[in-house]
């Protein structure tokens, strides 16, 4: 037997011991496709909607990236592992009825998240993206099955767009959002469509702002489309951006024009919808929902380590059914800890 046929024996034994696991090791999959439309929320008269970057859910070594190993902060199966059981604990005590999960590998490890909730109500979903550095991608987990199969937009956009502040000086390109899906739910009896999303890291950094803006572009034209069909839109996700018009705990300034884009108040499609951060129904000292060592030495931790940039954008009629905005700061966050260095943003709706 070749040493890569003992390899994935040991791994198939080793990870079908664990709760979390109980799946045969495979390569990286998606899960798009809606077989059958069903609803098995408790109270069909309300939703819980979550925003998650869980951080690097990866289990199953079939990215790009070395993870767990080097490529991730899990050095090993057994913290990869450990580190799912923690999102899986955090998803269970808020009891969503659907999840955006940003940084997940693939549907093996969303199914085992949902393994190890022990909740047969909820469905994954995931549609592969192209962002082949990291070899991350945008799911759902689910208990209200979309009408439409996961589908993506290959779109790419122009940069720097024009009068942007990034104070980006390269050559012009193009960039599409490597990360993301979109679909279609009926909400309240209202078409709506749901498009998850994370887009570029860095928010300051010239260059990232520069394309980020363009994904930005691309987002509005989907939605803008949308809209233009008589549909409402939400758009969610890791967004890397700051939101000048909702600013976070410690009031950080967006350099891009990336939240204003998506909202349809700049861009190419400016003034043909109008999106709401459903932040803004939270007091400001509540909205952060990222953690980063700051001053770059694990040794102190303060205030300025927290910023904003996970958001929930919604058109006016979804909107109008927001009950409740909150951010889960149920964990603590340090270097080295086992949870994402994200918290859930939770919204809640009654129609």
């Amino acid at each position: 037997m070749n040493p890569t046929s003992l390899l994935v024996l040991f791994l198939t034994f080793f990870l079908s011991t664990n709760t979390f696991t109980n799946i045969v090791v495979k390569a990286d999959t998606e899960c798009p496709i809606v077989s059958s439309v069903g609803d098995r929320r408790a109270n069909k008269n309300a939703l819980r909607l979550v925003q998650y970057n869980a951080e690097w859910l990866f289990i199953d070594y079939c990215s790009s990236a070395n993870c767990p190993g080097t490529g991730c902060p899990w050095d090993t199966v057994a913290e990869a592992q450990t580190h799912m059981s923690y999102v899986a604990n955090a998803i269970k005590s808020l009891n969503p009825d659907i999840v955006n999960i940003c940084e997940v590998e693939g549907c093996d490890e969303l199914n085992m998240l949902i393994k190890g909730l022990n909740d047969t109500t909820y469905k994954s979903y995931l549609k592969q993206g192209t962002d082949s550095s990291t070899g991350q991608n945008v799911g759902m987990i689910t208990r209200l099955d979309p009408l439409v199969s996961l589908y993506r937009t290959e779109e790419r956009a122009n940069y720097p767009v024009s009068g942007s502040k990034c104070g980006y000086t390269g050559p012009a390109g193009t960039s599409g959002v490597s990360k993301h899906y979109i679909t279609e739910f009926s909400l309240g009896g209202y078409k709506t469509a749901l498009i998850g999303a994370h887009l570029l890291a860095i928010p300051t950094e010239p260059s990232r702002c520069a394309e980020r803006e363009a994904q930005a572009q691309v987002l509005q034209n989907v939605v803008s489309g949308y809209i233009a069909k008589g549909y409402e839109v939400i758009l969610l996700g890791d967004m890397n951006d700051f939101d000048a018009e909702v600013p976070d705990l410690n009031a950080d300034k967006p350099t891009s024009y990336v939240l204003d884009i998506m909202k349809g108040l700049y861009g190419q499609k400016q003034g043909t919808y109008t999106l709401t951060n459903a932040a803004s129904k939270m007091a400001q000292s509540e909205r952060y929902s990222d953690w980063y060592d700051s001053d770059d030495n694990c040794a102190t931790s303060s205030q300025k380590d927290y910023s904003m940039i996970d958001h929930v954008l919604m058109s006016s009629k979804i909107f109008a059914k927001v009950s409740k905005v909150s951010i889960y700061h149920g964990y603590t966050e340090y270097c080295g800890t086992l949870n994402s260095d994200h918290y859930p943003v939770v919204i809640d709706l009654s129609f």
